[in-house]
């Protein structure tokens, strides 16, 4: 485990503060498994792995907990969240609003700079991940193309709103890449939503935003009964509306 967290620790930006940084890393080891749903955290391990006090460590406890990906348990311990299909679901459903509005307003308005070079880029170093089987890179190649499109936009907190929603949604991504999903059919998804934009066509960019986030609705299912263990048996399961399906 500490040699995957002080990764995901180099990853972060050394410009910013040691509090932002330990919970950047700490929420992509709850993302990417590495720290697994079910399992207990203790502050003193952390703070140890990381070299850093224990104050830092109780913050992103706190601001993790918020997210939803970590449940403290009076005088029982803190453990990461297992997935929750009702909150995987909901995440998803506002992504989808959002980001389809995102890829509107780029088709309709155009994207600002270099965008549309950045976003051809991003889609080819995408296209590499797939015969090395690079999932984790691709993962972040896939957040970056997100992001660039939405800020490249000009809508910054459409962006911050999907950051805030998706932690859960998050985790079944990253699991539904190498198990569900290939990364040749998303990279395809994300290259029809930028042709949709290049030729400044509304409806086509909107409906292709709409399919690669629906992409979930059909992996979501398998990842529940090939890993039982990860989600929350708990809570009630739900079932997609046929026009979501669709």
């Amino acid at each position: 485990m500490t040699t995957s967290l002080h990764a995901l620790w180099e990853e972060t930006s050394p410009d910013v503060n040691v509090r932002q940084r330990l919970y950047q890393a700490l929420r992509q080891a709850i993302i990417r498994m590495v720290l697994a749903p079910g399992r207990a955290l203790s502050e003193k391990e952390i703070a140890e792995t990381f070299d850093v006090s224990r104050q830092p460590v109780r913050e992103a406890f706190i601001r993790l907990s918020e997210s939803g990906l970590l449940e403290v348990r009076p005088q029982r311990g803190t453990y990461v969240v297992r997935i929750s299909e009702g909150a995987v679901m909901e995440a998803r459903f506002v992504r989808e609003a959002v980001e389809a509005a995102v890829a509107r307003s780029a088709a309709e308005n155009g994207l600002g700079g270099n965008v549309l070079g950045e976003l051809d880029e991003l889609i080819e170093r995408q296209r590499r991940c797939a015969a090395p089987q690079d999932y984790s890179r691709f993962f972040q190649l896939d957040e970056a193309f997100h992001r660039a499109l939405a800020l490249g936009a000009g809508h910054t907190s459409a962006w911050r709103v999907t950051e805030e929603v998706k932690a859960q949604l998050d985790r079944v991504r990253y699991l539904s890449i190498p198990e569900s999903t290939p990364i040749p059919k998303l990279v395809d998804q994300h290259q029809l939503i930028v042709d949709a934009i290049t030729r400044q066509d509304p409806s086509a960019a909107e409906q292709a935003m709409c399919i690669h986030q629906r992409e979930i609705l059909h992996s979501l299912p398998e990842l529940m009964r090939r890993f039982p263990a990860m989600f929350d048996a708990s809570a009630p399961t739900r079932t997609s509306s046929k026009r979501e399906m669709a």
